[in-house]
């Protein structure tokens, strides 16, 4: 049984909220992207939080059966990017987050609002 896009994303940003990411932000980019249906963009405060955030993404992930295509910048944790395929998180430091700024680089998608 395969986990829809959204349950995915869904997952991702609980797990992210649960280490108290950063301006946690979904964009949907169905239609703007063959590559991806979401982007999750979050950032942290230090290193260790980076690497927290990308961790219990990835516990999450295994916990339900999603598989985690790649992880890159663990090591030097200022731009760490979880690949779920369908999902892909983007959890930054703090600086780099506002160094790249890539939510203006896709400001076509739309914003996905939580309830």
């Amino acid at each position: 049984m395969s986990i829809k896009p959204e349950a995915v994303m869904s997952l991702v940003m609980d797990a992210a909220e649960d280490k108290k990411a950063m301006n946690l932000v979904a964009l949907n980019l169905e239609g703007l992207s063959m590559v991806t249906d979401y982007f999750v963009i979050c950032h942290g405060n230090s290193e260790t939080q980076v690497q927290a955030i990308a961790t219990e993404i990835r516990k999450r992930a295994d916990e339900h059966g999603v598989p985690v295509r790649g992880i890159e910048g663990v090591n030097t944790a200022r731009w760490v990017l979880v690949d779920l395929g369908d999902v892909v998180a983007h959890v930054f430091h703090r600086e780099d987050r506002e160094y790249y700024n890539i939510e203006r680089l896709w400001s076509d998608a739309k914003v996905v609002e939580r309830v």
